[in-house]
């Protein structure tokens, strides 16, 4: 498929799948708005900064269809499939558009990207649709999408502390003591976003994967300052570098893809090297995590309820799912306290013809269908929590069980505890949220709200609130969007620097939970022993 990144963005407005905003819009707002919107959105006035920012282009099941060209989501799979048995090589060119403004050395500037923040515990602003590519002098080359957040106006960490090949690459360049270089492009197409995903083989490069999806070579161009290339159609590229400083630097916390926050990670440095980009160039950040959800209708309650009631129970909310026919599957949300989510159990699966039951917290929305689902996945342990009753009263038209004139049939019930587990810090189950959820709103942006640009700081300033805000968390350890939010007087790229400030000079620390806090101070997280 002939399509390159703007011509796919271009596809969507005719669509009715993106929306253009054209007033100004702070940068602190873009992920919640992103959030509520039904489109995905393109920002054109992003204040303090000089590029537009695209996100939400492959958030919905529709839009991922679109983005490979299909007619159905399922056809997705089976296009993959392909690409995989029938990879095209990537084709080397010697140039891009993405050369039409470089930066190096003491240029290279982070902080003039539109770099937004997502969740309201993240550790900083995000680099999250960068497709890298490294290359190990054995194992050949390697591509995926990996986080970075910024650190200072040169300096990044890497997300890489899942076991994958990118991993094994920068560990076998720390072992020889040096950086591995690496390319980070930007504002891609999302075939080569969705060949990058795929975890590919050692040996196999997944920009031919990329090429499989999309029907054709992917255009690859070299890097001018790392002997690597980068994506040809890319809007922006950084040259970078895998510092051989190991696992030794405290990141995030990261939204993951579970809908939860992940906890503090230790993870290696990147210094960016170069920064290409097209005189016209489109920051796209992709925005995690998308989700889709199928509502259910509700039936027959009144029996669950009492009996949940006479077991002494909170209920918050039932739902008879149509999928269960309307008679045999229950999801039920409940107020807990310790150990019943059992008792729930039992006392539900005692109602009428019942035959499997699940039972929820009640911040999980029983008529989604992806939520219990969700929950089933992050809070079940099966030999623990999965409960089995055999030969209960069972329902005759019930077609998996023994049929016939005179037969009283018997069959098993099936109860899952999908509550949080005792004994497991709650921390882990703080859901991802949205900075200014609650006073960004999307409608009101649509109607034409402008946000007010904050004061922008000079050196002298940068330096000035860099020391007020090593005061403030030298008191309390803060999430740096707190941080943002206390010192929003001053543009956001501002702060951005000062935090950058403190991180430069070796002051700046991560406590347990991600928070900012003082080097050294009694608030600051450990490395893990070795």
């Amino acid at each position: 498929m002939q399509e390159n990144f703007r011509q796919f963005l271009d596809r969507l407005r005719q669509q009715g799948e993106l929306v253009d905003l054209y007033q100004p819009v702070d940068i602190r707002h873009i992920a919640t708005l992103v959030d509520q919107a039904k489109t995905a959105l393109f920002f054109h006035d992003v204040i303090g900064y000089d590029m537009p920012v695209v996100s939400g282009i492959i958030r919905t099941r529709e839009r991922a269809t679109m983005a490979l060209g299909c007619e159905t989501f399922g056809e997705i799979e089976q296009k993959l499939a392909g690409a995989i048995a029938k990879p095209i090589p990537p084709q080397y060119v010697k140039t891009s558009p993405t050369r039409e403004v470089t930066l190096v050395g003491d240029d290279v500037d982070l902080y003039k990207l539109p770099i937004p923040m997502s969740s309201i515990y993240d550790g900083g602003p995000m680099i999250t649709a960068g497709v890298v590519i490294a290359r190990d002098p054995e194992l050949g080359m390697n591509s995926g999408i990996y986080r970075f957040i910024v650190k200072e106006k040169a300096l990044t960490g890497i997300d890489i502390v899942t076991p994958n090949n990118m991993r094994l690459f920068a560990q076998r360049a720390l072992v020889r003591g040096e950086p591995l270089p690496i390319s980070i492009s930007i504002g891609t197409h999302p075939f080569e976003i969705t060949g990058s995903g795929y975890r590919a083989p050692l040996g196999v490069d997944e920009m031919a994967i990329a090429g499989g999806i999309r029907g054709e070579p992917v255009e690859l161009a070299p890097c001018t300052t790392i002997d690597l290339p980068y994506i040809a159609d890319a809007e922006i590229v950084l040259e970078a570098e895998i510092l051989p400083t190991g696992w030794t630097w405290p990141e995030g916390r990261f939204g993951e893809f579970t809908r939860l926050m992940g906890g503090l990670h230790w993870n290696p440095l990147v210094r960016i090297k170069a920064i290409s980009m097209r005189k016209d160039a489109i920051y796209y950040n992709l925005h995690m995590p998308w989700e889709n959800t199928w509502l259910a209708a509700p039936t027959r309650y009144a029996a669950i309820r009492a009996a949940l009631r006479n077991a002494g129970v909170q209920v918050k909310d039932i739902n008879v799912t149509l999928g269960g026919c309307a008679f045999w599957h229950a999801v039920i949300s409940i107020k807990k306290q310790p150990g019943e989510g059992k008792n729930a159990l039992l006392a539900a699966l005692s109602v009428m013809d019942l035959k499997h039951v699940v039972v929820v917290d009640d911040d999980i929305d029983v008529n989604d269908p992806a939520e219990v689902e969700w929950a089933i996945a992050t809070r079940v342990q099966g030999d623990r929590d999965v409960m089995i009753v055999t030969n209960a009263r069972a329902k005759p038209l019930d077609p998996s069980l023994p049929q016939g004139y005179g037969v009283v049939p018997t069959g098993a019930k099936v109860g899952i505890d999908a509550t949080m587990p005792e004994g497991i810090p709650r921390e882990y189950y703080e859901r991802i949220t949205y900075a200014y959820a609650q006073t960004a709103k999307i409608e009101d942006y649509v109607a034409g709200k402008r946000d007010a640009a904050g004061a922008t700081g000079d050196d002298a300033a940068v330096e000035e609130l860099a020391a007020k805000i090593l005061d403030t968390i030298a008191v309390q350890p803060l999430y740096y969007t707190d941080v943002a939010e206390k010192y929003s007087k001053y543009d956001f790229r501002t702060v951005a620097r000062a935090i950058g400030c403190l991180h430069a000079t070796e002051k700046l620390w991560q406590d347990p939970r991600g928070r900012l806090c003082v080097r050294g101070s009694q608030f600051a997280a450990k490395p893990p022993a070795k």
